[in-house]
Formats: structure tokens, sequence, C-alpha cells
């Protein structure tokens, strides 16, 4: 742990720790991550009250990516960026990374998907009729 370290307890919730670490903009995001069984140790589900220690391995599912972080240190307030690799070894291979970057740049050449024309009134009354027609 780097001397200057924030945090001098032995260990502190896992919902904090992701957001000091920057893995999450918030701390209530960091929290819904661990509810929606986004944040794992050990294939098992991680809840937010959970104790972080030195040590820990997670799986953090983001939107594309999944990273996998050790702590090495403790932290219980936001640091700034560059001080991040103090606290958190990232694990994530770096094909992970191309794949997810690849994913991103083709969710963004592809065209939105949208309906091919917007119904005026006689259309959304044929629609309605065949939608809700009686069954024989």
């Amino acid at each position: 742990m780097p001397p200057d370290s924030p945090s001098s307890a032995e260990s502190v919730r896992l919902d904090k720790w992701l957001w000091a670490a920057r893995l999450y903009k918030t701390r209530s995001q960091a929290a819904d991550a661990c509810r929606l069984l986004r944040v794992r140790m050990a294939h098992e589900e991680a809840k937010a009250a959970r104790q972080v220690k030195i040590g820990d391995c997670f799986e953090i599912h983001l939107e594309d990516l999944v990273r996998i972080v050790r702590v090495i240190g403790l932290l219980d307030k936001r640091v700034a960026a560059k001080l991040v690799p103090h606290y958190l070894e990232d694990l994530t291979p770096a094909s992970t990374y191309a794949e997810a970057k690849a994913r991103r740049e083709e969710r963004a050449l592809s065209p939105p998907i949208a309906p091919a024309f917007k119904p005026n009134k006689k259309d959304r009354e044929l629609l309605e009729k065949l939608y809700h027609s009686p069954e024989e």
C-alpha cells in the first residue's frame, strides 16, 4: 500500500472501493452493479457491503468488457486517475480490450434500428384492428 494511502483501515466496503478506484462513476452505480451480479469474486456474487482486503480479485462486467482486477491497496476516498495503478492491478488480457473496442466500433458503424415509417391515423387504425381483432 502506498505510504500516503487515503485509507488506514484493514478493509473497505466493495462499493466504496469500486467507486474510489474509478471503476464506476458513482458509488450508487457500483452498488447497483453488485446487486445486479456484475461484480463477482471467484465466480460468486460479491455484495456491495462485502469487505475488500488486499489481494482480493474481482471480475467486473462492464458494458462491452469483463475486467479482472486485484486489490493491491485500500481506498475509501476517490483518488486521481494517475494514482489508481497504486491501488489495483489490472489482470485483464489485452485481447479482451481489443475485442471490446472492435464491438464498440462495429456498433458505432451500424445504423440505428428505426421503424420504416411513422404510421398516420389511418395506419394506426388498421394496426389497431389487426392486433385487437376478435379471434375466430
